[in-house]
């Protein structure tokens, strides 16, 4: 995580009303709690469908650079706007905004799924059905890296990629999941086959009890979720931190996800 710099991308921000290449609409659902949660998203490309669900910094430059290589490989790249101003990272002032979203986000609970899971859910039911197609993959970062996981207990995704999973913040040994939840993800991940993890080993965020607590949880004799630690004190794989050279671990790392996705939703 890194604080606010207010870095825009000049090729993609518009008055914060548009992103260059992608399709805008909304969508709308009640979530479990009775509260109705509307949000904008973008998409680009044809292809396979891939929900990259935006990391706490926000839908900066970084972020619509991963969804760019996923929409150059072939893929439908699908980016929810869940808060904060789009084309730049502002990480202190979401944060503050994501405190304030309380019906959607619960920040700190464990044992228990953010009610924005089920908006974002009932979203992957909807792609699916849009694109024709038997599902969805998913991306979850930081903030929504769990939400990654408890996605897999659904029909309409296939594949998902947890990065560096940070809820419930400040509990690295729980889960941001309810054990009804879990039992759910387990039978899913049986038939559909393990999703992938990442995180940095010097991470302070998603720290290594937090996988820890992901393996004890889901991997015994049926391994369900393949955990890879990166060396070097970075945050967000696949965004920020990313290095986009051939041997770098977070590089290596994109193209592992890309083959996963390729397999499963082909």
């Amino acid at each position: 995580m890194r604080g606010d710099d207010t870095r825009d991308s000049t090729n993609v921000w518009e008055l914060g009303l548009r992103v260059d290449g992608f399709d805008k609409s909304g969508f709308r659902f009640k979530a479990n709690n009775g509260k109705n949660i509307s949000h904008t998203v973008y998409t680009k490309g044809d292809g396979p469908v891939v929900v990259i669900i935006q990391e706490l910094p926000g839908i900066g430059p970084e972020t619509l650079a991963l969804a760019g290589k996923f929409v150059d490989e072939g893929f439908t790249a699908v980016l929810p706007h869940l808060f904060g101003p789009l084309g730049k990272t502002a990480m202190n002032s979401n944060l503050l905004r994501v405190f304030c979203m309380r019906k959607e986000f619960n920040l700190f609970e464990k044992g228990k799924t953010s009610p924005i899971v089920d908006w974002l859910r009932a979203l992957c039911q909807d792609l699916r059905t849009q694109h024709q197609t038997k599902g969805v993959a998913v991306i979850g970062m930081c903030l929504t890296g769990n939400f990654a996981i408890s996605l897999m207990a659904d029909d309409s995704v296939l594949a998902g990629v947890s990065s560096q999973p940070s809820m419930p913040l400040g509990k690295h040994d729980a889960l941001h999941m309810s054990s009804q939840d879990i039992s759910e993800i387990r039978k899913q991940l049986d038939q559909k086959g393990p999703m992938l993890a990442y995180r940095f080993e010097g991470d302070k965020f998603c720290q290594a009890e937090k996988f820890k607590a992901i393996d004890q949880t889901f991997n015994d004799d049926t391994p369900r979720v393949k955990l890879t630690t990166i060396p070097g004190n970075g945050h967000s794989v696949l965004t920020l931190d990313f290095v986009d050279q051939t041997g770098h671990p977070t590089r290596t790392a994109f193209d592992e996800v890309l083959t996963y996705f390729r397999g499963a939703l082909a």
